[in-house]
């Protein structure tokens, strides 16, 4: 099974789903209400949810952060996400994630450091691409040495692959674009995507990572839910799920272990 080769919790899984945890608006971001106990509560009781559920790893980012700075987010951004993903990691016995938006690679390796966290995803590893931010540009050999010096290699790289909410600078083949995530950028997994969060994964795009990926994990990083998730995995090894296990499958709203259920016992199913 492709998933073992970067978790080893998940040698026995044909296809492992990950669940999002969408932090509120952190300290510092304009939506923040002043109660970072409440934050980091919420957080907790995301992720004892998605666990509830039989999700097979957690992912944490800072989902409320918006406008999200274009690279580098500062100290406060930081501090908050590693005490949020402290808390979870001390709650559930599940790989962790973290990512850092929209950009910061360098910020989401070194909590992942911090609270023994086992992946991190990066939007932009290589290349360039336009977003609502600004062209975002990949910081791929940064990363490998900071990873290096602090002993983590350990701590896989999850990386998009014409990552939504963006585009790329310039046009090329996608075989390309992810040769090089993976023996370039150093990428451990590829993620596929739609043009926005939630926003359904194209099939054909999907069939064209995971060719070009060959023997490297691919997952889908938006439009997963109970109703796509079959067809999906038809190409994809794995799946990030966020907006369809909320509750009433709505942005914003606290993760139900019921959907997570639903999800798990499908995917399950599938064999």
């Amino acid at each position: 099974m492709i998933a073992q080769s970067i978790c080893p919790a998940w040698a026995s899984i044909r296809h492992p789903v990950i669940g999002m945890v969408h932090l509120p608006p952190l300290p510092g971001a304009p939506g923040y209400t002043g109660d970072l106990p409440a934050l980091v509560a919420s957080a907790v009781r995301d992720a004892r949810a998605l666990a509830e559920g039989g999700i097979d790893g957690v992912m944490i980012e800072n989902f409320g952060d918006v406008p999200f700075y274009q690279d580098r987010v500062p100290a406060e951004t930081v501090a908050a996400i590693t005490r949020a993903a402290s808390a979870v990691h001390d709650v559930i016995e599940l790989p962790l994630g973290i990512n850092v938006l929209r950009n910061d690679a360098l910020s989401a390796v070194a909590v992942a450091v911090a609270v023994g966290a086992s992946f991190i995803r990066v939007n932009v590893l290589s290349g360039a691409a336009v977003t609502d931010q600004g062209v975002i540009e990949g910081r791929a050999a940064e990363l490998a040495r900071l990873r290096q010096r602090l002993g983590a290699e350990s701590v896989r790289v999850f990386a998009d692959v014409r990552v939504k909410h963006a585009a790329p600078l310039v046009e090329r083949p996608i075989d390309d674009e992810v040769e090089e995530l993976l023996l370039r950028g150093g990428a451990d997994a590829v993620i596929a995507s739609g043009t926005g969060t939630g926003k359904p994964t194209d099939a054909e795009h999907l069939a064209c990572v995971k060719q070009a990926a060959g023997d490297s994990a691919v997952f889908v990083g938006s439009g997963a839910g109970l109703d796509t998730a079959a067809a999906l995995l038809r190409d994809a090894d794995g799946l990030i799920v966020g907006t369809s296990l909320k509750q009433d499958g709505r942005v914003g709203r606290p993760v139900d272990p019921d959907r997570v259920r639903a999800l798990m016992e499908h995917v399950r199913g599938l064999g």
